[in-house]
């Protein structure tokens, strides 16, 4: 490594430890983390355009890897520690409504969904499943589709409920369009999928469409009762 690089890896080391990062530019944290990746290269570059191209941390660790390679200087080994930090940040915010009643935790519930769901390409259907007392039993993706619709089998839906002895669920869906407006096809699934699910005594407490910057409850548009 040139001497230069190292000298200036040490100081920006030593200012992150002196002031627990909180002196330290945006680019520089990054630049930081990079090295660990990026042994042999001057990473401030990378940084700066990373954060130029995404704009935020999260809109870095949450994209696509082909997108970061996209950057001059990324490649596949760096793509993939960004995505690692980025499943941290998923999973760190799932653990915040993993063992508490989501009732109880709406905005938890919330930022874990668009965490989870609202960076995919493509639409997919997320459904929580909860036990009686409205506590996490599972989460897991059932349906994806393309870029605009998702397959919404109600049947596949309750079946699973009943498999996991559920009484409760919550429905998420994304649209990568940005836009959370539920369309027509939306709000009559949901509709169907509330009596369904009421029959087989199951409540669906919400569905949510996501977006990066927005959601929607379709309950609170008078949806479900």
């Amino acid at each position: 490594m040139p001497l230069h690089y190292s000298g200036h890896r040490d100081r920006l080391r030593k200012r992150f430890r002196q002031s627990n990062g909180k002196a330290l530019d945006d680019y520089e944290v990054l630049e930081l983390f990079l090295f660990f990746v990026i042994p042999y290269k001057d990473t401030k570059p990378i940084a700066k355009e990373l954060l130029k191209t995404f704009r935020t941390f999260e809109n870095i660790v949450l994209s696509d890897e082909s997108r970061l390679c996209e950057i001059t200087g990324v490649g596949p080994l760096t793509s993939l520690a960004l995505k690692v930090l980025g499943e941290m940040t998923i999973r760190q915010s799932k653990q915040k409504v993993a063992n508490v009643s989501i009732l109880n935790s709406w905005d938890a519930v919330i930022e874990y969904c668009r965490l989870n769901d609202a960076y995919n390409q493509n639409e997919s259907v997320h459904v929580l499943f909860l036990n009686n007392r409205n506590y996490l039993i599972a989460d897991e993706i059932l349906f994806t589709g393309t870029i605009d619709q998702t397959p919404f089998y109600i049947r596949n839906i309750i079946k699973r409920a009943l498999d996991l002895h559920a009484t409760s669920l919550i429905l998420v869906h994304n649209h990568p369009s940005g836009d959370a407006t539920p369309s027509a096809k939306d709000i009559d699934a949901t509709r169907q999928l509330f009596m369904a699910a009421k029959i087989m005594d199951i409540k669906l407490h919400d569905h949510f469409i996501i977006t990066k910057n927005q959601y929607t409850s379709l309950k609170n548009l008078g949806i479900i009762d």
